[in-house]
């Protein structure tokens, strides 16, 4: 097992395909398929499997991943302190659900580094993947929410991937809708009066499931629903059909505009649950680095900032 063979896997699985993965290594595919056939009768286990699509990840291709990224991103980091050419490029990367204070957040925080120097990534992601690039290292640092509907599930999910989540901010559950909504004046709103407008959600994929929904109260009765699977569509969904999602009311209008508001949403009863936890998620026993530290510093205080302001 070479460094050379870990590296071919983490850009297979990357490209999601042999041809692909060839050009972006400069290498024949018939050496790169060869490279990773050793590998697997090496380790006697099938690592990707093949297809006319391309290529995926076997059960235990995504374990061995997990193990392949930590080892080469130790060796990546070997290099760019020991070694003689010094143009390695630090990577650090962030998926998240689509919280605009993420990706502020993240502005702010590659701001302070020379970009020729680095190689950022931000991955506006399902709650599957989210979960899926931190415990592979995909990603360094992962957001999204806890609630006391989908805690039990989602914790469960975290420890089974050897990741743990840190708390940022508790918000209660607000509506999110454009200016010119009939109810954007309302100081607040009743979910009853939600009826006639359609709730847009962000699509989770074939396999989703309640548990992995990024609005609030995913498990209410709603009569108009259309899903999305970005952010401009989505806010182009509330002015074009006076849409609206169920969100923390925490809005970067720098990065989404002027045109929209969150107006709190009334709680029903003292049972409803409507409060989102919102934090970040790593691998276990994983430290930070500098740049992760930065971009929770960066976060934490923007959402200080957010707090004072009510």
């Amino acid at each position: 097992m070479t460094l050379q063979q870990l590296h071919y896997v983490i850009v297979i699985s990357e490209n999601g395909s042999l041809n692909k993965a060839a050009e972006s290594l400069y290498v024949a595919q018939p050496s790169l398929t060869s490279a990773i056939r050793e590998l697997e009768k090496e380790t006697g286990i099938t690592i990707f499997h093949r297809s006319g699509r391309g290529v995926t990840l076997t059960n235990d291709g995504v374990e061995f991943l997990t193990y392949a990224r930590q080892v080469y991103h130790q060796y990546e980091m070997l290099r760019d302190k020991y070694g003689l050419d010094g143009t390695l490029k630090k990577k650090f990367g962030v998926s998240t659900q689509h919280y605009s204070f993420a990706v502020k957040s993240f502005v702010e925080m590659v701001k302070k580094f020379n970009t020729s120097e680095y190689e950022f990534a931000i991955r506006e992601s399902k709650t599957r993947d989210v979960i899926n690039d931190v415990s592979t290292m995909k990603s360094e640092i992962g957001i999204l929410y806890l609630s006391d509907f989908n805690r039990k599930v989602l914790m469960k999910l975290f420890r089974s991937n050897e990741i743990e989540f840190h708390h940022l901010i508790d918000c209660s559950a607000s509506v999110y809708l454009w200016k010119g909504h009939p109810l954007a004046s309302r100081s607040v709103i009743r979910f009853e009066e939600l009826a006639d407008y359609p709730c847009l959600s962000f699509e989770q994929g074939d396999n989703s499931s309640f548990y992995f929904a990024e609005e609030i109260l995913s498990t209410n009765e709603y009569s108009r629903t259309i899903k999305a699977c970005d952010r401009a569509t989505m806010l182009n969904l509330m002015i074009g059909l006076n849409g609206y999602t169920l969100c923390s009311g925490i809005i970067c209008e720098e990065l989404n505009g002027s045109d929209y508001i969150a107006v709190p949403l009334m709680r029903e009863t003292e049972d409803t649950v409507d409060v989102m936890e919102i934090g970040y998620i790593t691998r276990r026993n994983v430290t930070l680095s500098r740049m992760g530290e930065i971009y929770i510093e960066e976060i934490r205080n923007y959402l200080s900032r957010c707090q004072s302001a009510e």
